[in-house]
């Protein structure tokens, strides 16, 4: 859910931003930078819950620790990126790659009734998903018409 306002609400204010610097706006730049905003807020997931996040990992999967510390530099990469026209539209097809990529972890999370900040098995498990799946969907669709339905 703290995604989904961090990335409404930097929409709203780059928008708000964009129109009284500009007259008027850039919808696809609010988009973008309001994208890269919400990955820098998740990033920080990444480093702040770094053990709680490597049980979403599956067990066969080694060097868990590392891979969502990894995750959390891809994201602020794909943050950097989409600020960038040169490009925009690269980072945007791999972002949508990484959130399909990512969307089994999530489930296996909540299938787990994980809570990924403690890394105990007492958060919201299976309901979190009608919101999560719905939700992952989102970003990728914000993703298309913010940083590669443009340059289609």
């Amino acid at each position: 859910m703290k995604p989904l306002i961090v990335l409404l609400g930097s929409f709203i204010l780059c928008h708000v931003i964009l129109y009284w610097i500009n007259g008027s706006t850039n919808y696809q730049l609010a988009g973008r930078v309001s994208m890269a905003i919400m990955l820098l807020f998740t990033a920080l997931g990444h480093f702040m819950f770094v053990n709680g996040m490597a049980r979403m990992i599956p067990d066969n999967i080694p060097y868990k620790v590392l891979i969502v510390q990894a995750t959390g530099i891809i994201e602020i990469a794909f943050a950097i990126a989409l600020l960038l026209p040169k490009y925009s539209y690269i980072a945007g097809i791999l972002l949508i790659i990484f959130f399909l990529l990512i969307l089994p972890a999530n489930i296996k999370a909540s299938m787990d009734g994980l809570n990924y900040q403690t890394g105990l098995l007492d958060g919201k498990g299976l309901s979190y998903l009608w919101f999560r799946v719905p939700l992952q969907m989102l970003f990728i669709i914000w993703v298309y018409f913010s940083a590669v339905k443009d340059i289609l």
